[in-house]
């Protein structure tokens, strides 16, 4: 299963106005990162960078001024993730860029069914939160001392660490199935805390108990009589 970890900044908070002028994702194949990822700049055109959001990624006008248009890099990046899924923190907000960028230039929009909402997913896992990006990093014990701003391929990059914490950890490509359908909004289905081992044994485990061992509990069952509720099971091995 092919899924891209990715983030974005703006030039703002409203979609319809406002522009993408980063974007950084982290190829995932089967929950472990390959290595693969996207980092692009992008020059927003005639709208401004709000001193609200400068404040938060210190991306300015005049470094954006000579990076290209998203018309000249949606190719690149469509090319990347491909039919993966789109994994974001607060999906709602980046996919609402996406998206809004792809209209502007005619290209059908990303469908939610491809989407996964990490934060809805971390709400859900740790009802009580606190749920930002930072807060995750230090319930996971994932180091985030080296982001003073945020990021989009920083954050795309921590954002892996925790969504693989959260879906169980480095031990979910151990053979493990674990189920994910999910729409942005819709993180009760993201992934079902149960994991479908699916795997079996070439041949059963040598018994653990010495035959004295068994003895003894046969015993010990006995002695408890038909009512005792260890005579509804059988002897373990």
């Amino acid at each position: 299963m092919r899924e891209i970890i990715f983030d974005t900044e703006t030039t703002g908070l409203d979609s319809r106005m406002d522009r993408i002028i980063e974007i950084g994702g982290v190829e995932l194949l089967n929950h472990f990162p390959t290595g693969r990822t996207i980092h692009i700049y992008i020059n927003p055109g005639d709208q401004k960078v709000h001193p609200d959001a400068l404040a938060v990624h210190g991306i300015t006008d005049e470094f954006l001024k000579d990076k290209k248009p998203f018309s000249a890099v949606v190719e690149e990046i469509i090319e990347f993730f491909g039919d993966a899924r789109w994994i974001a923190h607060n999906a709602t907000f980046d996919m609402g860029f996406v998206n809004a960028e792809l209209a502007r230039l005619g290209i059908p929009p990303i469908l939610p069914e491809r989407v996964v909402d990490t934060l809805s997913l971390a709400r859900r896992k740790h009802p009580m939160g606190p749920n930002s990006l930072d807060a995750l990093c230090r319930r996971y014990g994932i180091d985030n001392s080296h982001r003073t701003k945020h990021g989009a391929l920083l954050d795309s990059e921590l954002l892996a660490e925790v969504y693989i914490e959260m879906i169980g950890g480095r031990q979910t490509a151990l053979g493990l199935n674990v189920a994910v359908t999910s729409g942005a909004g819709d993180a009760e289905a993201v992934l079902e805390e149960a994991v479908d081992i699916g795997l079996e044994r070439p041949r059963p485990l040598a018994p653990r108990l010495s035959e004295a061992e068994a003895q003894a509990h046969d015993a010990l069952i006995a002695a408890l009589g038909s009512k005792g509720i260890w005579a509804r099971y059988d002897r373990p091995n």
